[in-house]
């Protein structure tokens, strides 16, 4: 894929767009910041002439080029080879490997989220997870390409992973045998009681598309007679925001979706309903999304569009809290800054920062047996070093009231287990729907 079609597909960042740099910005910069740049190649120079082995200008430059940006958010980056490559592999195409969103944290590899039906998710490999060694071998303080390089491999040959699980008193191993990872964004099944299921696992391309068509299976399936939608966003990292736009105008009429505001003018947005489809999906349906700590931007964009118009009954843990924009800025053919460029709003004026989507109803994940013992090491965006502060100023203990015992969740993942119940969240969702009119439920008007 050519590296402006990449950018133009928009995938696994909230928003894309190609902005050239003008000349006369380039000038304001060099009138502005000549002394901090004098001192930047007076460092460099003082490297090249003095450090005790010789060092190349590529590894100088892109050291300079990737502390600049770490020193803003934790979402700004620069992009070239290997991981230009993972993004068009995350737009468009299959490989083999082990099914794992990761990302560098600290020096160590964290899994984001395992993606649903991979080899990582049936081996037992959860969110929050630490990868400390392959094979045997520390990646601890590595480089994150290295590490998924080696992950990635021939469909049926095997990795052993040694796993740090925070709540956990000792690492432990998994193998994990590759497979060949087909990239579903969309999948769908009809629960008992005429109730469908929409699993929205990344909002990559035709993601609005995608649930459309999902929702046209269900409806057939169940005879033109579904009882509720259930929306299921979890450990969904988000992605493109035209995608979530869309996804939401598929369940709304009328009203604002989302807005965007950035210091530049050209940055400033608002999408509105009946600007993708016309008319809405499931209307008089019943719906819940289902969102946990996994949920992030185009997640909770969808999130909050359709709780602040009603539309929606929102189920699970707080979101991530990822409330800002990111923009890919073109550096020649092959290379890329993802730039932090404006904070998103949901339609009731509510940033997302920090703070992330509360659900309607907080109901806990008490089929995962490491559930207690994880709850106090779940990482949000307000735990990433250097991210962006909510400009509400929001308390602590807002952002911590989810993490509070609720006495009326009490089952043990083993009893849920005797009963064959594998996904507590998912069944009470679906319950909820079985058992409520749906006058009582948010529903499409």
């Amino acid at each position: 894929m050519k590296f402006a079609a990449l950018a133009r597909s928009a995938a696994l960042v909230t928003a894309v767009a190609l902005i050239p740099a003008t000349t006369a910005g380039i000038a304001q910069i060099d009138g502005r910041a000549g002394p901090e740049f004098a001192r930047l190649f007076a460092t460099y120079e003082r490297i090249k002439a003095s450090y005790v082995e010789p060092v190349d200008d590529e590894k100088l430059i892109r050291g300079a080029i990737d502390g600049m940006l770490r020193s803003l958010d934790p979402h700004s980056a620069y992009l070239d080879g290997s991981d230009l490559q993972r993004l068009e592999t995350m737009i468009d195409g299959n490989y083999s490997g082990l099914g794992l969103s990761v990302q560098m944290d600290d020096g160590a590899v964290k899994i984001i989220s395992p993606f649903r039906g991979s080899p990582a998710m049936e081996a037992g490999l959860k969110a929050g997870d630490y990868i400390t060694h392959l094979d045997g071998d520390l990646i601890y303080g590595g480089e994150l390409d290295e590490a998924v390089s080696r992950m990635r491999g021939p469909a049926g040959t095997s990795i052993r992973l040694t796993v740090f699980r925070p709540g956990r008193d000792e690492p432990f191993d998994v193998t994990v045998t590759r497979g060949v990872i087909e990239l579903e964004p969309v999948t769908h099944e009809l629960a008992e009681g005429n109730v469908g299921v929409i699993f929205v696992n990344e909002f990559s391309r035709d993601v609005g598309a995608d649930v459309f068509s999902a929702w046209e299976t269900l409806n057939q399936e169940a005879g033109g007679r579904l009882n509720g939608l259930v929306l299921d966003l979890r450990s969904n990292p988000g992605g493109a925001l035209d995608e979530a736009v869309a996804l939401s105008d598929l369940f709304l009429e009328k009203g604002r979706i989302v807005s965007q505001r950035g210091r530049a003018q050209g940055e400033t947005y608002v999408f509105d309903a009946e600007s993708v489809y016309r008319g809405q999906i499931a209307k008089g349906v019943p719906m819940i999304v289902l969102i946990n700590a996994g949920s992030a931007s185009a997640s909770e964009i969808v999130a909050g569009a359709l709780q602040d118009h009603r539309r929606a009954l929102i189920m699970g843990d707080r979101s991530f809290g990822k409330g800002s924009v990111q923009t890919l800025l073109p550096l020649g053919r092959d290379a890329a800054l993802k730039l932090t460029t404006a904070r998103y709003y949901t339609p009731a004026d509510h940033s997302v920062q920090e703070g992330g989507i509360e659900p309607d109803i907080s109901v806990p994940q008490l089929s995962d047996p490491d559930l207690a013992r994880r709850a106090r090491f779940v990482m949000r965006e307000s735990d990433l070093r250097g991210h962006l502060v909510n400009e509400a100023a929001l308390k602590d203990e807002e952002m911590e009231r989810d993490r509070r015992e609720d006495p009326r969740f009490t089952l043990t993942a083993a009893e849920l287990e005797e009963q064959g119940i594998e996904d507590y969240q998912l069944h009470y969702a679906l319950q909820t729907l079985r058992r409520t009119k749906p006058s009582a439920l948010a529903q499409g008007k």
